[in-house]
């Protein structure tokens, strides 16, 4: 592990005061990304999630700079999380109550920072204490270094999904089961 490296629980509230190096951070990340990672789209869909319920961010410090975050939130009855989910889709996989899942929406780390484990300390920081029964992320297809790291944490791929938001790209839908459960 990085010496030095800091892992910081925030609220949303917390969240609030860096939201602009949240943001800095994400549209270097998705450098070249196209419409959909524009930071007016991108502020947007903070602002939705940060007002979920439970809703909760890790950030990586290293010598005072942020390197990386992730975060996420339980999935609330009547989610919208699932639309544009594409068949076929197990019986009940999308019927949420609020404890079934923790949905992370974002995990990113500063190109200059990758492949030094600040990742899976960000995903296992976030997690290991969630007690909902399964965790889901959205992760592109195309992105192997993503779906390698995620499948080697013990994610499945389900099926596929596009969002509901404008220019979004086809993901694959993982899930994984909490540890014991």
């Amino acid at each position: 592990m990085i010496e030095g490296l800091q892992l910081r629980h925030h609220s949303a509230e917390q969240a609030k005061e860096i939201l602009d190096q949240l943001v800095d951070l994400y549209l270097q990340v998705y450098a070249g990304g196209g419409v959909f990672h524009s930071e007016d789209r991108y502020r947007r869909q903070l602002d939705l999630h940060m007002q979920r319920v439970g809703w909760e961010l890790v950030t990586a410090i290293v010598d005072g700079a942020l390197v990386g975050y992730i975060y996420g939130f339980p999935l609330p009855p009547q989610t919208r999380w699932w639309e544009g989910i594409h068949d076929p889709v197990p019986p009940g996989f999308t019927e949420e109550d609020g404890n079934r899942t923790f949905a992370l929406s974002e995990l990113l780390v500063h190109s200059g920072w990758r492949r030094q484990g600040i990742a899976r300390a960000l995903h296992d920081e976030l997690v290991t204490g969630q007690t909902e029964m399964r965790t889901t992320l959205l992760v592109r297809h195309d992105n192997a270094a993503a779906q390698a790291a995620y499948h080697s944490w013990g994610y499945s791929t389900v099926t596929g999904l596009q969002p509901n938001w404008d220019n979004a790209p086809v993901f694959d839908v993982l899930i994984r089961a909490r540890p014991g459960s």
